[in-house]
């Protein structure tokens, strides 16, 4: 057996539930090896962000599981509430989802004669982002961004679910800790904001302006009047469990004006992550091709002859250095 086994460290808990990841970007601080590197990206010239929240009140939620006959919960610990997603099923009507809709004042969206707004790649892969045109031709002469006014209406809709950590006290007067656990239907919710921001020339540009929004939603909850006698109802009989629970929905939208631009950064070089070696494989394929611009290339050093590796055998001299060595 060996010797740096630790039965000590074998428990019920889970010491890996969390994770740090690679990125594969490494820099020794040498300001010798940044160089510049042009990169096409979209930039963003103005940008907004709002803050919105909404109340819903929900009565007799069941809660699982059940804490049995004549049981009683005597103190709750926490109260926890997080967004319903299902995974396997992105359209699923239970997903809890922020859906916003814009109309411009003084701009518009780029349409397709169809009527339907023209929608383009943003950076989450996804078409994301519309088209608009703004005359900006006073503000260009001024060399200085047109403001477009915008109504936004935010829809929230889906489930939320809602975990109660809770002392309870069963018929025998023992006491245990129990978390209690409902997916929570929330009421429809409408909300209104406005917004403005700042547009740069369209003319004097290859790409139109692009107008991109999302938002995040979290939700936080707690008993609708804060008291355990009021708001939990506990059959005697079956122990089943409902909660009377008021559900803040929080949401944070922001807005930008982004335009296509290309950038010189500085850079340390293009990662490269250490490959999980595998016994079977001697040589695996490149993932990214190599540089073709000016700078990044080296001249590769001329493979030697087997004349030459005989000739300069017993002088133990590489070629290269004597070739060098001869030029100078």
């Amino acid at each position: 057996m060996s010797s740096n086994f630790k039965p000590e460290t074998i428990g019920l808990g889970l010491p890996d539930r969390c994770c740090e990841g690679t990125t594969g970007c490494e820099w020794d601080g040498t300001l010798r090896k940044v160089k510049a590197e042009p990169i096409f990206t979209q930039k963003v010239y103005d940008a907004t962000l709002v803050n919105l929240q909404a109340l819903s009140t929900v009565n007799n939620v069941r809660f699982t599981p059940n804490l049995g006959a004549n049981a009683r919960i005597v103190r709750i610990s926490d109260i926890r509430c997080k967004k319903f997603f299902n995974p396997d099923n992105i359209h699923d009507p239970r997903n809890l989802i922020v859906d916003p809709d814009t109309i411009l004042s003084g701009g518009q969206f780029v349409k397709d004669g169809k009527g339907k707004p023209v929608e383009v790649v943003g950076p989450d892969g996804f078409k994301s982002e519309k088209l608009i045109f703004v005359d900006t031709s006073d503000c260009d002469k001024e060399g200085e961004g047109t403001p477009v006014f915008g109504t936004q209406v935010v829809r929230i809709r889906g489930n939320v679910v809602v975990e109660i950590d809770a002392v309870v006290q069963t018929s025998s007067s023992r006491r245990r800790n129990v978390t209690l656990k409902a997916n929570v239907p929330i009421t429809p919710v409408e909300l209104t904001n406005f917004f403005e921001l700042c547009v740069p020339s369209v003319f004097d540009s290859a790409f139109l302006p692009r107008f991109a929004e999302f938002c995040n939603v979290l939700c936080e909850t707690r008993l609708a009047t804060n008291n355990i006698s009021r708001d939990i109802d506990i059959n005697p009989e079956t122990g089943e469990v409902k909660v009377d629970l008021m559900i803040a929905i929080c949401i944070a939208c922001e807005k930008k004006i982004i335009v296509p631009v290309q950038l010189c950064v500085l850079s340390t070089g293009f990662p490269e992550l250490s490959p999980v070696v595998s016994p079977v494989c001697t040589t695996f394929p490149s993932l990214f091709p190599n540089q073709i611009d000016e700078s990044s290339n080296r001249p590769k050093p001329r493979p030697r002859l087997a004349l030459e590796e005989e000739e300069f055998e017993d002088e133990n001299i590489d070629v290269y250095e004597y070739e060098d060595y001869q030029e100078e």
